[in-house]
């Protein structure tokens, strides 16, 4: 099928769905879900947004502009993933415990509105990569109708383009626990020095960027275009000092340059073990 053909069939799907719960992040995929939504000519769309130390501050309130832009019902829930150890000590599969959270706060509030259908942003590219989330969304129910129309993330950006999304050229903005390596535990002090860092490098002229939180050090990932940016001194000696003023021992840059994905490169080391037990 052609891209508008997989538009077309997308809208079909959620029209017969007539109210709907969406799992909303602010990315590219569930900002075009809920357009597509208001599109289609359901009844009753709910956007939900899960609120918790793990989200960058920078995207909550993202999520707020885009469901007022679009005059969309939105709600915020405040989810305590922390609180859960097999979430806290970051095996994995740490995100299947995130969505189980979340997911089961969504399934409460379509319980109390009386609505079937709960819905999430997966495209058809997630059905390659690790999504240990897509195992918590098929057990709690939670249908994926991007994924269900074959739309590929390319394919939603041109779609996002042509409907005058802003987050057509969005890059992907993952959860704070991401910048944390598997077996390290994640805390809500650790989680605000990451988005700390990163807030102090993206006011530099870094849009996108991640701040590995590796044992006593920071590592800088940024693309390779931008790192004669960082390395003005003066530029280098704020970051270096700001850092350090967090709590950071050692403050490197990754020559290898930002590369979305790049904590799940040791899930594909033969000689890999989960560093936490039972998982």
């Amino acid at each position: 099928m052609t891209t508008q053909e997989k538009f077309d069939h997308l809208k079909i799907m959620l029209n017969e769905m007539d109210r709907v719960i969406i799992a909303f992040s602010g990315g590219v995929d569930s900002t075009f879900l809920l357009k597509a939504a208001s599109l289609s000519g359901l009844t009753e769309v709910i956007s939900v947004t899960g609120h918790s130390e793990s989200m960058p501050e920078q995207e909550f309130l993202f999520t707020k502009e885009i469901t007022k832009s679009l005059n969309l019902n939105h709600r915020i829930v405040f989810t305590e993933e922390l609180k859960d150890k097999n979430y806290s000590q970051n095996p994995p599969d740490r995100c299947y415990y995130c969505k189980k959270e979340l997911f089961g706060r969504l399934k409460i509030i379509a319980m109390k509105e009386d609505i079937q259908w709960i819905l999430d942003g997966t495209n058809a590219d997630d059905a390659g990569d690790w999504r240990p989330g897509m195992r918590a969304a098929k057990e709690a129910g939670v249908k994926s109708p991007l994924l269900d129309a074959g739309l590929r993330k390319a394919e939603i950006r041109e779609l996002s383009r042509f409907l005058g999304l802003s987050t057509w050229s969005k890059p992907a903005t993952p959860c704070l626990s991401s910048r944390f390596p598997y077996g390290q535990e994640i805390t809500s002090e650790s989680l605000e020095r990451v988005s700390k860092a990163e807030i102090f490098i993206r006011n530099l002229g870094i849009d996108e960027l991640r701040v590995r939180n590796d044992p006593d050090s920071a590592r800088i990932e940024i693309h390779p275009d931008n790192f004669k940016i960082i390395m003005e001194n003066e530029k280098r000696e704020a970051i270096v000092s700001h850092l350090k003023s967090l709590g950071y021992k050692y403050i490197t840059l990754d020559l290898q340059g930002f590369r979305s994905g790049s904590g799940n490169e040791v899930l594909k080391d033969d000689n890999f073990t989960d560093p936490v037990q039972n998982h």
